[in-house]
């Protein structure tokens, strides 16, 4: 069994799964875990759609493509990236989606290609089971305190679903279609989603699996005040 450390250094994103479903027991145990993250209050604000029907997600998908191809680049309920990028985040950025191409032999001007990655998000990579994370829109009204909740609460997800060999990928790609996904799964009115997690077996043949992106070192985001 990985210690939390060893988890935390050996994770990463996974884009590439084997068609299989995380079997009905694991999924359970994962998010039983993660419900005892820590939150403010104790209000556990994250309400979990967890999705391994194949129909479903291919509706789901299907939609967020659909309005991509129409031209619309976001539905959201909650802006997740930085309106005005800034360095070092925007160089960051740019180094990592550059990394990721080079890797896959695509070339920086095959818009093309680079779409159709893209919306492999909303195929969610292969993946029979994916986690929506929503919340009540009054917990996010005029504050983002549930929001680091709910983050919290998406590491929880990765850490246990480490433990039992489950690989995982984060969506921030959903977020910005979290209405069309809303509708989709017709949740109730009073939520809004979040993001996504991508849970399943990862293949490991395909070549898009061994990239991770370099962390900065501590001096670039830590200070210590002795």
């Amino acid at each position: 069994m990985p210690s939390v450390i060893e988890a935390l250094q050996n994770r990463s994103s996974k884009r590439a799964y084997l068609p299989k479903p995380v079997e009905a027991e694991i999924q359970e145990k994962i998010l039983q875990a993660a419900a005892m993250t820590p939150s403010g209050a104790n209000m556990q604000p994250w309400v979990t759609y967890a999705v391994s029907n194949k129909e479903v997600l291919k509706k789901v998908g299907d939609a967020v493509i659909e309005k991509m191809d129409e031209g619309i680049t976001h539905d959201q309920f909650i802006q997740y990236y930085p309106v005005n990028w800034v360095n070092p985040y925007k160089k960051r950025r740019i180094v990592t989606g550059a990394g990721l191409y080079k890797l896959m032999e695509v070339d920086r001007k095959d818009n093309e290609t680079r779409i159709e990655m893209w919306k492999d998000n909303f195929r969610w990579f292969g993946a029979q089971t994916v986690f929506f994370v929503f919340t009540e829109k009054e917990n996010i009204n005029e504050a983002q305190g549930v929001l680091i909740d709910c983050g919290a609460y998406m590491q929880s997800i990765m850490l246990a679903a480490h433990e039992f060999g489950v690989a995982t990928c984060p969506q921030g790609s959903t977020t910005e279609f979290g209405r069309v996904i809303a509708k989709e799964l017709e949740v109730p009115e009073n939520l809004a989603l979040l993001y996504s997690v991508v849970l399943g077996y990862e293949d490991k043949d395909a070549k898009i699996n061994a990239y991770q992106p370099k962390r900065v070192p501590l001096t670039e985001n830590i200070t210590f005040i002795n």
